[in-house]
C-alpha cells in the first residue's frame, strides 16, 4: 500500500510540473518593472493627496523605518498605513490571518516608497492578489514633498 501512494504522489507532482505555467523571464529589472507597471494606472502626488481627502483611498508607506526617519512621512492626519514592503501581501490579502481591517479587495489601496519604484511593484503584487484598485505614486514620497504634500518628521 505504501509503494502505491507513493507512486501515485509521484505521478500527481508529475502532472503539476507539466501543466504548471513557467515563471515569466525578464531582460533585467527595469523589464520586471516596466512589466508591473503596465498593469496599473499610476498617479501623481497631488492625484493621490486628492483621493485621501475625498474618497475612500489609503496611502500605504512601505518604506523602511530608517529611511522614514532620514526623509519624512506623510501627514499622520491623512488615510495613512505604515506596512514595511517585507509583510505588504500579508496585510493585504483579505484571506489571511495576519490582515489589517482596511484589507478588502475594493479598497483604493495607493502604495508609497521613497521614489516610485519599490511601490510598483508592490502595487502589482497587491493587485495579484486581488485588490485591483491598487496602485502607486509617481516618483514617491520624494515627488510628494516636492509637490508640497501634508509631511511630518524631519522633511517637514
Amino acid at each position: 500500500m505504501t509503494a502505491l501512494f507513493a507512486t501515485v504522489v509521484d505521478m500527481q507532482r508529475e502532472q503539476k510540473r507539466q501543466v504548471a505555467r513557467p515563471a515569466p523571464r525578464y531582460d533585467g529589472v527595469d523589464a520586471l518593472l516596466a512589466d508591473a507597471r503596465s498593469r496599473l494606472d499610476r498617479i501623481t502626488a497631488r492625484a493621490a493627496f486628492q483621493e485621501l481627502i475625498t474618497l475612500d483611498a489609503l496611502i500605504v508607506d512601505i518604506r523602511p523605518a530608517a529611511q522614514r526617519a532620514a526623509e519624512g512621512e506623510v501627514a499622520d492626519w491623512l488615510p495613512l498605513r505604515v506596512i514595511e514592503r517585507n509583510v505588504l501581501e500579508w496585510r493585504f490579502d483579505p484571506r489571511s490571518d495576519a490582515r489589517i481591517p482596511e484589507a478588502t479587495y475594493d479598497r483604493r489601496v495607493i502604495v508609497l516608497c521613497q521614489e516610485g519604484y519599490t511601490s510598483s511593484l508592490a502595487a502589482d503584487a497587491l493587485q495579484s492578489l486581488g485588490i485591483h484598485r491598487a496602485t502607486d505614486v509617481i516618483g514617491g514620497f520624494a515627488a510628494w514633498r516636492a509637490a508640497g504634500m501634508p509631511v511630518a518628521g524631519v522633511a517637514a
